[in-house]
């Protein structure tokens, strides 16, 4: 049986690269919230992308796929699902508007955690959205000649509702220790849900959706701009791998819960990375398209792409970044390398 008790982390034993991890976020978090004030319509335009870039990975990592033109019309509500798979997109699309509008008001208890899971399942029409497991649920895997083995064991049906009492409980505890950094607790809470997995179906989904909530609370809002769901896609291997061997030995209480936290971590240093390549001009008080465009190509270290630009910068058109590009050819500042699809862009 599991027992539930996060007070491991009140000894301060991490791993060093663990520690130099999380100090570096708290400073990339400073500079984050510095620039808020500043950027605000930036930060709005960011947060639209963001949303649609979630809703996709969310549901792409467990095989919920549709084109990106119908993920962009469901997410922005300009079309009604036509499919399942669509249905369960837009379900997501309704539990990660509840996070972001709400997370103040939101708690890891029980009747928040079934709330979000009502709320993503309900468009698809599942009887048991909202209410745990009634039949035990194992993890299968599919290797690469279609042969099927059971990953992991997870709670019990039976146990699953003392099991949750117990995870919640044993967080509450932990968040209020001041000696408990909250980031290295956030990653262990997760790990513990998912080898519960107390739900029929759409726990991993939900998984990421607790792991906004709870990184929101505490100030840790990157994922909000730049989609903590998409970095996860990105490094799915490297996630699962993770889970994987942190859920070994679990239900003996002698697993290493190291590997998932230093992804997590990993997955959040990530998202403040990538929401610092938005701003490569941060000095000026005024930062226009066009400068955020030269910055990112004058900047760069390497000969970078428009395409390479256009994701660096998601909330700025090709078009914009092409016609700055021309202009800064035709000014002498940058000189194109390659031709066709090859081209790229190098500073003089």
């Amino acid at each position: 049986m599991h027992i539930f008790d996060y007070s491991f982390l009140d000894n301060g034993m991490i791993p060093t690269g663990l520690f130099n991890l999380t100090a570096d976020i708290y400073s990339m978090r400073v500079e984050a919230q510095n620039r808020k004030d500043k950027f605000k319509d930036v930060y709005t335009e960011l947060t639209a992308i963001a949303r649609i870039q979630s809703v996709k990975s969310s549901n792409e990592i467990e095989g919920i796929v549709t084109t990106d033109q119908r993920i962009n019309e469901i997410v922005n509500r300009s079309s009604a699902p036509l499919d399942h798979n669509e249905q369960e997109i837009a379900g997501y699309r309704d539990a990660l508007s509840e996070i972001h509008l709400n997370y103040n008001e939101l708690t890891l208890s029980e009747e928040d955690i079934c709330r979000l899971h009502a709320i993503m399942m309900n468009i698809a029409g599942y009887d048991y959205a909202g209410k745990y497991k009634s039949e035990d649920n194992d993890i299968i895997e599919v290797d690469s000649y279609g042969r099927r083995r059971v990953r992991f064991h997870p709670s019990s049906a039976v146990d699953t509702p003392d099991d949750m009492e117990q995870m919640i409980l044993a967080y509450r505890d932990a968040r209020d220790n001041p000696n408990i950094n909250q980031l290295l607790l956030i990653p262990c809470v997760i790990l513990d849900f998912l080898c519960i997995h107390p739900f029929r179906d759409g726990n991993g989904r939900l998984s990421r959706l607790l792991s906004l909530l709870l990184l929101y609370k505490n100030g840790f809002d990157a994922g909000k701009y730049i989609s903590f769901e998409e970095q996860i896609n990105i490094r799915k291997g490297n996630y699962y791998n993770s889970l994987y061997q942190s859920s070994l030995g679990w239900h003996e209480n002698n697993n290493d819960v190291v590997p998932f936290i230093m992804e997590f971590i990993t997955t959040l240093y990530m998202c403040y990375k990538e929401l610092d390549k938005r701003f490569a001009v941060i000095g000026s008080k005024k930062v226009t398209k066009q400068a955020r465009v030269e910055a990112t190509v004058l900047n760069s270290l390497t000969a970078i792409s428009k395409s390479d630009i256009c994701r660096i910068l998601p909330d700025i058109s090709p078009t914009t970044v092409e016609s700055v590009l021309g202009q800064m050819i035709k000014s002498g500042q940058i000189k194109k390398v390659g031709s066709g699809r090859a081209v790229r862009y190098v500073k003089k």
